[in-house]
């Protein structure tokens, strides 16, 4: 809720902010975005046997990441298609921001995502290093509501967009709708072809990219094992959004880049949505983010109560 009233606040601030910072503005998310990423892997690089985790588990988790996700992309991709339609403003605005971060194989975002997060990892898995970062580790929160007041700030510079989420009344529900059945169908998949109980199969991938959430409570529910799955599982899914929405806001549809974020589309995963789609998505992503964070725990409670 917190980071939410920050981003509102941050929207009313844009109604004032000069057109002319706007630039400094987006240069400040592109920090901040790296700073996150940054702390993130040195937090994973500390946590005790994750990289032997890693090596043990790999190959299990990938694919609960990866079916989840895909079937994710396709049932958002044909709802959104089918219910929410061609905007054509919207289409151009995401051609704009794509064309404006120059093209997939140019854009140096993805390979400084990727360089600040083997740093991070590869400096917390030195003690006395990781104990000198601690205080960005432990302050992470801070840089998070920064960067969420900032694209506040961008929403609110273009005027009409909270006017055009409220002509969508029930539409809002699409995309967490799509995301959640996806992911959903995608764990009872994974069930079936690594033989995992479905109750099982369905918590991890109901984890929905919340990765400390899944990993603690489906340790707690259904044992370590399990637990280290859906944790590297969903950690997958939050750094392979920085990779895939790109590539998806060139081939589909501005909604469905928030379809492999999921959970993770209202915070860390936000400003690859403002740098690659919209500020219309923006804000159906911080609304989706919302909802499939609220029905994760529900969704892990309701697996293990029968």
């Amino acid at each position: 809720m917190t980071t939410l009233l920050i981003m509102a606040a941050g929207v009313g601030m844009g109604r004032f902010f000069p057109a002319g910072q706007k630039g400094k503005n987006e240069l400040l998310q592109l920090f901040c975005t790296l700073l996150l990423i940054y702390s993130m892997g040195v937090s994973l690089g500390q946590r005790q046997g994750f990289f032997s985790e890693l090596g043990v588990l790999g190959m299990q988790s990938f694919l609960f990441f990866l079916i989840p996700v895909i079937c994710s992309i396709v049932a958002v991709y044909f709802l959104t298609s089918r219910f929410m339609g061609k905007r054509t403003e919207t289409n151009r605005r995401q051609k704009e921001r794509v064309k404006g971060a120059r093209q997939y194989k140019s854009d140096p975002m993805m390979f400084l995502a990727l360089g600040a997060l083997l740093s991070g990892m590869g400096c917390g898995a030195v003690p006395a290093i990781a104990l000198f970062l601690n205080p960005l580790t432990s302050r992470s929160q801070w840089i998070l509501w920064i960067l969420m007041f900032s694209v506040g700030i961008s929403v609110g510079m273009h005027r009409g967009i909270l006017d055009k989420i409220r002509e969508s009344h029930i539409k809002i529900l699409v995309i967490p709708f799509g995301i959640i059945a996806g992911s959903l169908i995608g764990g009872m998949l994974c069930g079936l072809l690594l033989n995992y109980p479905v109750n099982e199969a369905v918590s991890i991938a109901g984890g929905l990219g919340w990765y400390s959430l899944a990993g603690v409570s489906i340790s707690n529910l259904a044992g370590a094992r399990i637990g280290s799955i859906a944790f590297l599982s969903n950690l997958l899914r939050e750094i392979s959004s920085f990779f895939m929405i790109p590539w998806i806001s060139r081939h589909l549809n501005a909604y469905t880049c928030i379809a492999p974020a999921a959970a993770t589309s209202e915070d860390t995963t936000l400003p690859m949505l403002m740098r690659y789609t919209n500020e219309e998505t923006v804000v159906f992503a911080v609304l989706n983010g919302i909802i499939c964070s609220t029905f994760v725990p529900v969704l892990l409670s309701l697996c293990y109560s029968f």
